[in-house]
């Protein structure tokens, strides 16, 4: 019953007018911010701290999560119109979401997107409320070689499945994981193809390959294609709202999104990407219609966006309960409660109770705002691909270049998007799935760190790799999913 009494008094606090006010503006700006490409929830926040230095820290904190639950949203937005993530929550998104819309369902799969993410993020809400310090505990439990076999199992399982062959995939993966590598080793100081160049000793930005790869690709992809494709796309022909079976399809890749995401999420190494790349993995294997993945499956939609929201409600945990922060945005909410003085932990539930539970509170009371704001606008966001292709590409470009030189305000990202644009176009042309690439960069570092500290801990020993019940679970899955598909298809033959 404690619980439910600080529930209460924090939705005693988010439900005032001038935190709903500040919720509202959160949860558009967030939007916002999801649907230009190269802008994400980190980026809003940290540019709003000076702004936000004024009001109240529980308004402030409210606003922040707004911000980022309306980013995951919006990121799905220009993710299935225009298949250009916001976020890297919503690459997978873009996959199914981007060839309903080119087939007419736009306004399906964005209302599957908004209606799944107010499903999921209401649940993983739910488990912060209620399980945040039991869950936290599998930080003590995940060792080195446990997150190590985690991330084998995300590289193996988004090889295999995207793409039309293994090599295509596992070649984007290897290019991810080399880029991966440039910049200053962690452990040893060492500077890694960086080529003499001073502006790559950080690496290469995730947001700079992302809006390469899909962006800036899918431009050129597009414009060189211009005389060979319809001038204009009725994105409403296949109806303006879900039918009675896109609902039977979509419920259960809701809740199996929302169970795939949180736990994965509440992990200090989890984020948002490693769930959104297993729900659509699981779905692509569990679906009654194989024949539609490839071609705009709705179930595609509905699992990756689910498993998105809920692993932003996981993020949460181990940055409330022990101040670890797992993604950029967690590190830059970090940072937030550090300027008010406050340090994230154990703690912070005694010691700060009103600011900790209204800001939960608040992220119910976000969900209901993002579902009330986006699902009236279906119909106004699936006819921005009424306009001439030129001009939304053209806008798109423009975007992505000014979100990349905001960052980090660097020639050398500039010059990175060109030649990563051209790559992404050729990858498009010759039908080399980008998504693995984007695993290889994102896990690509965390599992080198991982592998290094396991065998650190062993002086050297291999065999720790499989010392652990959940490392050996893990890559016999990563194992399965590889060898299944080869057994099946010569097994059909004899």
């Amino acid at each position: 019953m404690d619980i439910l009494d600080q529930l209460i008094s924090g939705f005693s606090v988010a439900l005032q007018p001038i935190n709903l006010f500040w919720a509202l503006i959160g949860c558009a700006l967030g939007t916002a911010v999801g649907v230009l490409p190269g802008i994400g929830p980190a980026l809003t926040i940290a540019l709003l701290l000076p702004v936000t230095a004024q009001i109240a820290p529980e308004s402030a904190f409210i606003m922040f999560a707004g911000i980022l639950y309306g980013a995951l949203y919006g990121g799905s937005t220009t993710s299935i119109l225009l298949n250009t993530p916001g976020e890297s929550g919503s690459v997978m998104t873009a996959i199914e979401g981007n060839l309903m819309a080119r087939k007419g369902r736009g306004a399906a799969a964005l209302a599957t997107a908004a209606i799944g993410s107010f499903v999921a993020g209401t649940i993983g809400t739910a488990a912060l409320t209620f399980l945040a310090p039991a869950i936290a505990e599998l930080a003590f439990i995940f060792g080195p070689e446990d997150y190590f076999a985690l991330m084998i199992l995300s590289f193996t399982s988004v090889a295999v499945v995207m793409g039309r062959s293994r090599v295509r995939g596992f070649t984007s993966l290897f290019f991810g994981l080399a880029l991966g590598t440039i910049g200053i080793d962690t452990q040893t100081g060492q500077a890694r193809m960086v080529f003499g160049s001073l502006e790559l000793l950080d690496g290469i930005q995730f947001t700079v390959v992302l809006v390469s790869l899909f962006a800036i690709g899918e431009t050129l992809y597009v414009a060189s294609r211009q005389a060979a494709v319809p001038k204009v796309i009725n994105p409403l022909s296949g109806g303006t709202w879900m039918t009675r079976d896109d609902w039977k399809r979509s419920w259960k890749p809701w809740l199996r999104g929302s169970l795939i995401g949180f736990p994965i999420g509440s992990l200090p190494a989890g984020g948002t990407e490693v769930p959104t790349f297993l729900s659509y993995t699981l779905e692509r294997r569990l679906t009654k219609h194989p024949e539609e993945f490839g071609k705009g499956a709705i179930e595609g939609v509905a699992g990756p966006e689910a498993a998105n929201n809920a692993a932003a409600a996981g993020i949460l945990v181990p940055l409330l309960t022990l101040g670890l922060p797992s993604t950029a945005t967690a590190a830059v909410l970090l940072a937030a409660f550090q300027n008010y003085g406050l340090q994230p932990g154990p703690m912070l539930f005694t010691t700060n109770p009103t600011l900790l539970w209204g800001m939960i509170a608040s992220l119910y009371v976000g969900n209901v705002i993002l579902l009330i704001l986006n699902l009236p606008l279906v119909g106004l966001w699936v006819r921005l691909l009424m306009i001439p292709r030129p001009y939304i590409y053209g806008g798109i470009v423009m975007f992505a270049m000014v979100g990349v030189w905001g960052i980090s305000t660097s020639w050398i990202d500039l010059l990175l998007v060109a030649g990563l644009g051209l790559i992404g176009y050729l990858a498009r042309v010759y039908s080399f799935p980008v998504a693995p690439a984007l695993i290889g960069l994102i896990l690509g570092p965390q599992a080198e760190i991982q592998l290094r500290r396991a065998l650190a801990v062993s002086q050297g020993d291999w065999s720790v790799l499989v010392g652990t019940p959940i490392a050996i679970t893990l890559l016999v899955l990563a194992a399965a999913t590889f060898l299944l598909p080869m057994l099946i298809r010569r097994l059909s033959r004899i």
